[in-house]
């Protein structure tokens, strides 16, 4: 990897960049470099090669078959497929290579320009005990637990859990995405989470290390964006709240996070921009807490493009996408913290190609897509009439974004952009998050991570 991340090949100028992602998302990046006077070249497998959002793109090449792994996960024919088309640039967008810091490293030793952090960041905050030690550096508050690997001495891993106190919970260090963690709440039942844990840790991250923390019983997701440029300037761009999750993945997201003011989470934000300057971070990222009590504990970062950037770009009026490109070229950032003003509310409602029900995935052809428009409504999506599902990725299909001055009004919005909204011809979670808005405890903001799995089984779904 690259020593000085701030000095590599990544910061050279470039005019065309190869957009190494599907979806919504290669379709948001392509609208951010076409308003930039760039060239893209859009990369797709074989279930994705009819996709009409590729002849938005200057060229559409197809890398592998359907299967991910030999596609969109394959770092090799990504890098040959910027080589060939003359690309400068790669952005890997959100999830795939996004977070590989071997793909980061790959691109810059290709003599391309990587949209997103070094490799060396990427890796230190990718390990969440590596992320917490340095987080604990730059003085942002953590959840409490040793920011050391647990070690293979069960006396000594007992002694551990009883410091902290019970319940706690048993993480994988390089899990992420819900996976590979187990909450322990009393003595008997640790060692076998532990051993269940660091067997799948080992099976899908590569990595049996494991570390423990306490398990916070009715917390709440905060999230706060940074970005930061190659010049030593950072800022952040207000605070999300994602709360709203099944099985650990976000259904509904919104910008500001309900009754938490500005000057309370100021100094959380500062520090975050701190700890960015300490690890050499260059590009967008988003920290990720839980906040119960009054009290907000780090749990990990996104060294990357989130799925839910708009809620923040709405509220701050700043492109994200569009600053983080920039930033890539080697560009300073154009504001300050003193320039960041959010205002008014935004909603952000995942709609996904599943039985609104059992949550089932939905794959075949669109039939007809029916887009609410108004005053403050955005959709972010790839699909349209005759638009073919595919079995073998994310479900995601569209981002249905309002914004209104006040949260009362985002929500009365939302409402009415969801009963517009129609996708024909295959399932879609729209009946779902029609009724869930109409949610009173959510109306009110009464909400933490395991509020919508109780509003589920209250309701009847699978």
């Amino acid at each position: 990897m690259s020593d000085n991340p701030l000095t590599s090949a990544q910061t050279l100028p470039f005019q065309t960049v190869l957009i190494a992602n599907r979806g919504e998302i290669a379709v948001r990046i392509e609208r951010a470099c076409r308003e930039l006077g760039l060239k893209t070249v859009m990369i797709c497998s074989e279930a994705d090669r009819h996709a009409e959002y590729g002849k938005r793109s200057d060229q559409f090449l197809c890398i592998g078959p359907a299967t991910a792994g030999k596609s969109y996960l394959n770092q090799d024919a990504i890098i040959l497929a910027a080589r060939l088309t003359g690309a400068g640039a790669v952005h890997p967008g959100y999830g795939f290579l996004s977070e590989k810091a071997s793909f980061s490293d790959a691109v810059a030793k290709a003599g391309l320009a990587f949209i997103g952090p070094p490799a060396s960041a990427i890796a230190t905050m990718g390990d969440k005990i590596s992320a917490k030690r340095a987080m604990i550096a730059a003085g942002v508050p953590c959840v409490p637990g040793p920011d050391t690997a647990l070690p293979d001495d069960a006396l000594a891993v007992e002694r551990t859990a009883t410091e902290i106190g019970y319940p706690v919970i048993v993480k994988a260090a390089g899990g992420g995405g819900g996976r590979g963690m187990r909450v322990v709440t009393e003595p008997g039942s640790l060692h076998e989470a532990i051993a269940l844990t660091r067997e799948e840790a080992r099976q899908a991250f590569g990595s049996a290390d494991l570390y423990m923390e306490k398990f916070l019983e009715h917390p709440r997701h905060i999230e706060i964006q940074v970005i930061c440029d190659n010049h030593g300037n950072g800022v952040w761009l207000g605070h999300r709240d994602c709360s709203m999750q099944r099985r650990h993945q976000k259904v509904v997201e919104e910008a500001p996070a309900p009754g938490i003011s500005p000057q309370f989470i100021e100094p959380v934000g500062r520090a975050c921009v701190e700890a960015c300057k300490q690890i050499g971070y260059r590009g967008v990222g988003t920290f990720e807490f839980l906040y119960e009590d009054g009290a907000f504990y780090f749990i990990e970062m996104n060294t990357r493009l989130q799925v839910e950037h708009p809620v923040t770009e709405m509220t701050s009026g700043i492109d994200i996408v569009r600053e983080q490109i920039m930033v890539a070229q080697g560009t300073p950032l154009p504001m300050d913290q003193s320039q960041v003003a959010c205002t008014g509310h935004s909603i952000e409602c995942r709609i996904n190609a599943e039985d609104p029900k059992t949550f089932m995935p939905s794959a075949g052809a669109v039939a007809e897509v029916v887009l609410p428009k108004g005053q403050g409504v955005r959709v972010d999506t790839h699909i349209h009439d005759g638009y073919r599902v595919s079995p073998y990725y994310d479900s995601l299909i569209a981002k249905l974004i309002v914004h209104a001055p006040t949260r009362s009004a985002a929500i009365a919005t939302m409402r009415e952009a969801l009963a517009d909204m129609r996708i024909e011809g295959i399932e879609t979670n729209l009946p779902f998050l029609r009724e869930l808005l109409q949610d009173e405890g959510f109306a009110r903001g009464e909400t933490d991570i395991h509020y919508l799995e109780k509003w589920i089984k209250h309701r009847g779904a699978a």
